[in-house]
Order: C-alpha cells, then structure tokens, then sequence
C-alpha cells in the first residue's frame, strides 16, 4: 500500500513538473529567442482591386407578343437554342364577345356605307360628264369615296386579328406566331399554354414570354469599392473566379466603369463591366456568382518583406533591424508597391537582409 502511494506521488510530481516547464520554461525560452526574424526576399507583387458580381449576357431580350389573346402552343422551352426566325409560340386571339360583335357590325356598317357611295359615284361621274357638278365638289366627292374604302379595310384588318390573330399591313405581315429575333438560347420561359397574353404597345410594356440571349457574349457585372475606382482605367486585365467553377481560369478585360456610385449595405460602390471571352474549358452561364480581380499593376522580381513588418509614420517607413545578439535599430527605408500583404523595398535593405517583425501584444 505504502508503494503504491509512493508511484501515484512521484506520477503527479512529474505531471506538475512538465506543467512548470510549460508555462514559465517555454515563456522564458520564447524571451530568450527574441522577436522572429524574416529576411529581404525576391517576389512578384500585384496590385490588384476586387469586383463582386455576376456573369450575365452582354445583351438579354425579352420576346413579346403584338397581339393579345393566350398561348395556345410553345415550341421552344428554356434551355434550347434557336435561330433567327424559328418558331416560339403561338399566342391564340381571345376576344371578348363585346369586342368581337363590335368588330363584326363594324365591318358591315362600313360595307353598307361603301355600297351607298358606290351607287353616289356613278351618279356624281354622269354629273361630271354634263358639265352639272364642279370640279370641287367632285374631288370632295373622291375623298370621301377612298376614305371609306380605307375604313373598310380597317375594320375588315381589325376582324382579321380578332378571328384569326393573323393579317398583312402594307407588306408588313402580323401573326400570331411569335419567332426568335435573334440566333441565341431561351434563358427563361414565362408563360405556359393557358395564360393570358397582353400585345406591346406604344403605351404598354406587353407581357414577356420568354428572354433569349446569345450566350457567345458575356460580360461580368459587378461594383468595385470607391477607395479602388480612382486607380482604374478601361482596358485592364481582369482574371474572374467563379464559384461554381473553382478549376476554372477566365480572364477578361475591364470594358465599363460607371460614372454614378451605389449605396450598398452602407457601402459606397461603382458598376463595372468585365467582358468575358468564350471559355474553351469551362461552360458559363448566366447568373453564375463570381469575382473578378482587376490588375492595376504588376512588378516581378523585386525585393519585398511582409508589410506587417513595416511602421508607417509621418509619411515615412521604418522597419526594425538586428544589432549584434540581442540588439535592435530602427530604419528609415522606401517602399513601393504593396498588395497588403508584402511590400516592395526601393532602399534600405538588401536581398538576403535580415529584419524582425513587430512583437505581438498580447491579450491581458
């Protein structure tokens, strides 16, 4: 029993021993070493500001109908590609039955009143030939002959559309067909067979049926933080990382810079557009959150330290340099370039010089 006391002693002796050790030895050991040195190496440093937006198409169109009525047939659903021409829908009249008997007694109204200046137009021709009507009265007479053969034909177009959704103005020919403006994909559809379809017009917008886009064309829109749009310029390098697509290498131009800044999130930013080639490995599309990393400048091969080695006072730098064994001076030197994380050294140092990093404070 006496033994046992003995080990279980000498056990917990060690333990609070290793404990000692590790509280005031390892401390102690860390004083003895000093601040962490780092040396002048050679690196690349870019500068570079940060977008965050999405991948859109340069131009979307939303398809509308010219005619009211409701979709009756859909040819293409989102996702396909179509070319200029091709068949989308077919958007079926769907008129009141008001609308539909006005337009019917419309037509035979105008019919009864072109029947009655017909028989007029004989009677004022035989007029003219004797010399009983003047030359004024006949072309007022002509007037208003051709425009009731306009009114006709007016109201026999309108019933056309009614009835059929289909008629040819002056060579231009109105269906109720709608076919693709452009050669692209259906990004999105918006309407099924049954819904209601209201025409574009000079005072309406029109329902939107679907919305295409050639995908060929895309760009990246996004804002960029105001302390970062001062230093950029149209036409620089772009390199975009998209989420969805964390292998993927895009790089772009920077093709727009807004001339009126956002509030976003308390946060003032600036619209920006990146244009984004055709991708060869990766397949786009639109939506696609990403970022964009906008080079403003780039130096290869330079001397560089970590920036968090550096004081910045007065306009000036000074960094912390070994003296002997234990000693330290503090130095004036230039800096360039800096990606917030290393900055280029102009002077005051050499490649391979040695220089400490600011003590941590520590947390009481």
């Amino acid at each position: 029993m006496k033994r046992s006391r003995l080990i279980v002693g000498g056990v917990v002796a060690v333990a609070l021993a290793g404990a000692a050790y590790l509280v005031f030895g390892r401390s102690n050991a860390e004083a003895d070493t000093g601040p962490v040195r780092v040396k002048v190496t050679r690196d690349n440093i870019i500068d570079k500001a940060l977008a965050v937006g999405t991948i859109e198409p340069e131009n979307e169109i939303s398809v509308k109908s010219k005619v009211s009525g409701v979709v009756s047939r859909i040819f293409a659903d989102a996702g396909a590609f179509v070319r200029a021409g091709q068949p989308l829908l077919e958007v079926k009249p769907d008129p009141t039955p008001l609308e539909l008997a006005d337009a019917k007694r419309q037509v035979q109204l105008r019919e009864v009143e072109m029947l009655n200046l017909t028989k007029e137009k004989v009677r004022q021709e035989s007029l003219k030939k004797k010399d009983l009507s003047s030359d004024r009265e006949y072309e007022e007479f002509e007037r208003k002959f051709s425009e009731a053969q306009l009114q006709l034909k007016i109201a026999r177009e309108r019933l056309a559309l009614l009835e059929s959704g289909k008629v040819t103005i002056e060579n231009t020919h109105i269906e109720s067909i709608i076919k693709a403006p452009i050669d692209g994909y259906v990004l999105s559809k918006t309407v099924e067979v049954g819904d209601p379809v209201t025409p574009l017009t000079s005072y309406q917008e029109g329902t939107v049926l679907m919305k295409m886009a050639n995908m060929d064309r895309l760009v990246f829109k996004g804002t960029v933080d105001e302390i970062d749009v001062g230093r950029l310029r149209e036409g620089m390098d772009a390199e975009l990382k998209i989420g969805a697509l964390p292998l993927a290498k895009i790089s772009g131009a920077l093709s727009k810079i807004s001339l009126k800044a956002e509030k976003k999130e308390a946060a003032t930013v600036f619209p920006i557009e990146v244009t984004v080639p055709r991708a060869s490995n990766a397949t786009l599309r639109a939506g696609f959150s990403a970022n964009a990393n906008i080079f403003i400048q780039r130096k290869d091969s330079v001397l560089t330290i970590p920036e968090r080695c550096v004081t910045f006072r007065n306009d000036s730098a000074f960094v912390k340099v070994p003296v002997g064994t234990s000693g330290e001076e503090e130095r004036l030197i230039t800096t360039g370039l800096s990606d917030a994380i290393r900055i280029e050294v102009l002077s005051g140092l050499a490649l391979g010089q040695e220089i400490l990093e600011k003590p941590v404070k520590k947390i009481e």
